[in-house]
């Protein structure tokens, strides 16, 4: 078993903790983990892009081929789009439906959802709505990581226990809301929520 995603965002978004949660709960299920570094602008705004490779096996490469990942999830609707050259043929794209228009010539926004609705596996995610529902608005990540982990070879409580424990240091209440997200995600994604 091999899963390759690409990560996709922009700066502040938590590209990062979206891989941290899901590198963690794959050791813990006594998986092998690459992870590329972060590629892009750091800064808030910036295009942000990570390989994150999974497996019951050896990984001899932190980097994923073009053509070659099974997952893209991405916290902003045109990064989706961005690495969509890395996407295989059967891979899945999930992103979240809100744009952050950090350009001048931004691109129609219906014009990127018909875009990724062509792609024959999909799942665009009311995300930032969803992460308000879960009490923390800025749980767009954790949301995120549910509506991917239909895509992921993670039993679902692994997933649940690994946020829990990330966020518990941050208090229960920011604990609870970010296990909320998650179950938020996963039940959009996994409905006609998600288009």
């Amino acid at each position: 078993m091999k899963k390759d995603i690409i990560l996709a965002g922009v700066g502040g978004q938590g590209v990062l903790s979206v891989a941290a949660i899901i590198a963690r709960a794959a050791v813990q299920e006594g998986l092998s983990v690459r992870q590329s570094e972060v590629h892009g602008m750091a800064q808030r705004g910036g295009a942000v892009q990570a390989h994150l490779r999974l497996s019951d096996d050896a990984i001899f490469s932190d980097l994923i081929p073009q053509g070659a990942a099974e997952l893209i999830i991405s916290m902003e609707v045109l990064e989706s789009l961005r690495y969509a050259s890395w996407l295989s043929p059967e891979g899945a794209l999930v992103t979240a439906a809100e744009p952050v228009v950090n350009i001048g010539n931004y691109p129609d926004l219906p014009g990127i959802l018909k875009t990724i609705r062509g792609f024959p596996l999909h799942r665009i995610v009311d995300a930032a709505a969803l992460a308000k529902e879960a009490g923390l608005a800025r749980a767009v990540n954790v949301v995120m990581v549910g509506a991917a982990s239909p895509f992921l070879p993670i039993p679902v409580e692994t997933l649940e226990n690994t946020i829990t424990a990330l966020f518990t240091a941050k208090g229960a209440a920011a604990a609870e809301a970010n296990r909320r997200a998650f179950a938020l995600g996963r039940q959009a994604a996994s409905s006609r929520e998600a288009s």
